[in-house]
């Protein structure tokens, strides 16, 4: 894919602008799957809305992980991700606008199924543009920057939802405008300088000293310790609000939308510092085996948990490390993929972490909860959490 440079740093400019970008995507999803699209299909579904909502959210998953790899895969042919990522970004917007219009269940169905596609289609190549064009020691305090996204997909959905100031085709013309001023910016000024070494086709790469970080091996613990956390934090995600009213029928959907947006927060700097360190010192997986074994400790704490700030405590410990394993993991798989000329397509398959979870949790969260109660759902998690610890701790070692 062209010339080659000496360059040994990607610009600031084009960091800042890509991380602008994936926050846009994620101020795309967050706000429509967790209050729009619901409270649509509360008023299309009556009573029946939370099946209506299991199987939007089944069937979306579903499709969205294969269009991801299919446009991960597209984008690789063609090597071109830029153009890939307007074509989403234009189709996406347009079907989110278009929502408004659609009458019946079944059709709404159809929308949202079509609007994860268009979505995927902008951001499973954005994804591996990152890999095309920073450098393994820039991962680090790229991993932090994409800290931001999270933050930026909740602080979108308290915009869009101040009472009385957004009806429905309101509140998906401000999603909608919010995503292009996030993502227009790369598109349009975002030049990357060019990496020959991150482009070039793994067949025709000269000899290299064999890098251990490149192995089947760390890949597969890599994927699988990114499942075993997404597992943890979909299903907290999802039953958080229950736990802490288990613990005190006093904590109510306002404290903890408040703690949840203090820890995605409070979990930037932190990310930041973290991937800076791990540049600095050229150890990009030690920080992610360490936040793992954070995690398992707060779950730990939260089983045991039984007054509103031992809660309030141990979930924000369990939250920041969970959220910077995350931002930081995002990057650092970018370094561990062995074929650059597969990226888009590896990196689909990688996603597969971010849907599964949404698939097996609520199995593990039935078996579970009903019988035994929270601190035997939240035991099994510390200890997903732990495995996902010792599988890169492991790798860590060999840095």
């Amino acid at each position: 894919m062209t010339d080659e440079h000496d360059h040994s740093a990607q610009t600031a400019r084009f960091l800042l602008l890509y991380a602008l970008a994936v926050a846009g995507g994620a101020i795309a999803y967050v706000p429509f799957l967790t209050i729009v699209m619901p409270s649509r299909i509360s008023e299309l579904a009556g009573s029946a809305d939370v099946v209506w909502v299991a199987y939007a959210s089944f069937v979306g998953a579903i499709l969205a992980s294969g269009a991801n790899i299919l446009f991960g895969w597209l984008s690789d042919l063609i090597q071109n991700r830029r153009i890939w990522v307007w074509f989403g970004l234009v189709s996406s917007n347009a079907i989110l606008i278009s929502f408004p219009y659609v009458e019946t269940l079944a059709a709404l169905i159809g929308f949202v199924v079509l609007w994860q596609i268009a979505l995927n289609m902008m951001l499973s190549p954005l994804a591996a543009w990152a890999g095309d064009s920073v450098p393994d020691n820039q991962k680090g305090i790229l991993g932090g920057l994409l800290a931001f996204a999270p933050a930026m997909g909740a602080l979108a959905g308290a915009v869009v939802t101040i009472p009385g100031w957004a009806n429905f085709s309101d509140r998906l013309s401000l999603i909608a405008a919010m995503v292009a001023v996030c993502v227009l910016p790369v598109l349009l000024f975002g030049k990357p300088t060019r990496f020959h070494e991150l482009e070039q086709p793994s067949g025709q790469a000269e000899a290299k000293p064999f890098d251990p970080r490149k192995s089947r091996r760390v890949v597969v613990r890599m994927w699988l310790s990114r499942l075993l956390i997404q597992i943890c934090e979909a299903a907290l995600f999802a039953y958080i609000l229950f736990w802490f009213r288990s613990v005190d029928q006093r904590l109510g959907d306002d404290d903890t939308a408040q703690i949840l947006s203090v820890v995605i927060i409070t979990a930037i700097p932190v990310a930041m510092l973290a991937g800076k360190w791990a540049d600095r010192n050229d150890r990009p997986i030690t920080p992610l085996s360490v936040c793992a074994a954070v995690s398992s400790l707060g779950l730990v704490f939260m089983a045991v948990a039984s007054s509103p700030i031992a809660a309030i405590a141990s979930y924000a410990v369990f939250g920041i490390a969970s959220s910077v394993f995350l931002s930081l993991h995002t990057s650092q798989t970018l370094r561990v993929l062995p074929k650059p000329e597969n990226r888009g397509r590896d990196l689909g398959i990688f996603n597969l972490t971010n849907t599964a979870p949404s698939l097996i949790m609520p199995w593990l969260v039935l078996g579970l909860v009903p019988i035994f109660g929270f601190p035997a759902l939240l035991a099994t998690l510390a200890c997903f959490a732990l495995v996902a610890s010792i599988l890169l701790w492991r790798v860590g070692q060999t840095e």
